[in-house]
């Protein structure tokens, strides 16, 4: 495991476009698995404007998101294809059709699930994947109490629920399921990236590298990874 402990959110933000742009610079047709939700943002913009400035090209860059709401269009301003699309899509010269977020309104969520693995594959998994980490310990919607391996329709717990319902005008209108990435995809990746941020996370994330390796912890999963980097605030990391 490497770990990197910068002084705020900016740090933070600073060191996974580094470690982002570092796999886009290495592989041009590099394979990225991407997040959503309030921590990747501020590593978003920072490549948006690498790429303005053409120190970046992501034209052959191939992408595949963690999640998405279950009953959200595409288009749905709180659907993740629509935030993907918002913060880094529109700004950066990737090609559409090389972008991949799970179909939040597949009728047979098995299907689809297996369908988005079967894709992963195909493409040779991801070379970097990033992740985000909830106040529960869960990555990508694989929340406490089973480990899945496959991608995945999920009950979202009532946490989870709260901690998103700020990005929501009323808490009734997060929805109540949503389709994941299971823990296959997320352990396949060559390199995987677990960005942490703020005291609200110090407890999910010392339970998640230094307590055992549990279900009732998702992201405890991640120290058997051959090649965990994790980067953190010093809030998270002092808690």
């Amino acid at each position: 495991m490497r770990l990197y402990v910068e002084e705020d959110y900016a740090g933070v933000s600073r060191r996974v476009a580094e470690l982002v742009g570092a796999v886009v610079m290495m592989k041009p047709d590099c394979v990225l698995g991407l997040a959503t939700g309030s921590t990747p943002i501020g590593a978003y913009e920072i490549l948006s404007r690498k790429c303005k400035e053409r120190e970046l090209d992501f034209s052959r860059v191939k992408t595949v998101n963690l999640d998405e709401y279950c009953g959200l269009a595409p288009d749905h301003h709180q659907s993740y294809r629509h935030f993907m699309d918002r913060h880094l899509f529109s700004k950066i010269n990737i090609d559409r059709r090389n972008t991949h977020v799970p179909d939040g309104l597949a009728v047979d969520k098995v299907t689809a699930g297996a369908e988005y693995d079967k894709m992963i594959q195909a493409m040779g998994f991801t070379d970097l994947q990033l992740l985000g980490l909830g106040e529960n310990g869960h990555i990508g919607f694989n929340e406490p109490g089973e480990l899945v391996a496959g991608t995945h329709e999920v009950q979202l717990t009532k946490s989870t629920i709260e901690a998103n319902a700020r990005l929501f005008a009323d808490i009734s209108e997060v929805p109540r399921t949503a389709i994941t990435m299971g823990l296959w995809g997320i352990m396949t990746s060559r390199k995987v990236l677990l960005v942490a941020c703020g005291e609200k996370k110090a407890d999910a994330l010392r339970r998640a590298l230094y307590g055992p390796v549990t279900a009732g912890v998702p992201a405890s999963i991640l120290q058997l990874h051959r090649d965990l980097i994790v980067v953190c605030d010093q809030e998270a990391m002092q808690g």
